[in-house]
């Protein structure tokens, strides 16, 4: 037994102590640890007599009660007919198998999801720095020509703007 396996003490009157935190528990509870990723290990409180896989099986049990969805009823009665041990080591092993792959497919799922996720985020992140490079003043010695060059062309026409205008300001001199 590990050490991080939370002990259950299986009593006459058919309560479960959690040694590990010193309380009663029931089928729920384990089956929440169970769910955590902890190592529960049932045994009975006078005899010492390991009983995690009766308990184990009521809490399927008793998960199959309130929903539809439990074990297929074929798998349920091949498990029954299953009782020389040649038959039920090949059922349990095909059972692991089944299981195994049903994480590996999940695993799969879940990096598929995280790699398209990363893939539809991409293209927003790439925007973003496209317009935050674009939208960024122009440092000051590439705008000096263009400046320059503006300052220019504003000289010219106020020149010529300077030149037309003085004509007509001495025409409307000569009349008063």
């Amino acid at each position: 037994m590990k050490s991080s396996t939370i002990l259950i003490k299986k009593y006459g009157n058919r309560r479960l102590y959690d040694t590990t935190s010193s309380r009663y528990v029931n089928l729920d509870d384990l089956a929440a640890h169970i769910r955590a990723g902890r190592e529960v290990k049932v045994v009975d409180a006078k005899t010492g007599q390991d009983l995690t896989r009766v308990l184990l099986t009521q809490i399927i049990t008793e998960d199959a009660k309130d929903k539809p969805t439990g074990l297929p009823l074929e798998l349920l009665r091949q498990l029954i007919i299953a009782s020389d041990e040649v038959r039920q080591e090949f059922l349990m092993w095909y059972l692991k198998s089944a299981f195994d792959t049903y994480e590996k497919v999940q695993d799969a799922v879940q990096n598929r999801l995280s790699e398209v996720q990363s893939a539809i985020l991409s293209p927003v992140d790439m925007m973003k720095r496209f317009l935050a490079t674009t939208a960024s003043p122009p440092s000051r010695t590439d705008s000096e020509p263009e400046v320059e060059g503006l300052r220019k062309r504003v000289a010219e026409l106020e020149a010529r703007l300077g030149k037309s205008a003085t004509p007509a300001k001495r025409r409307s001199r000569k009349k008063h």
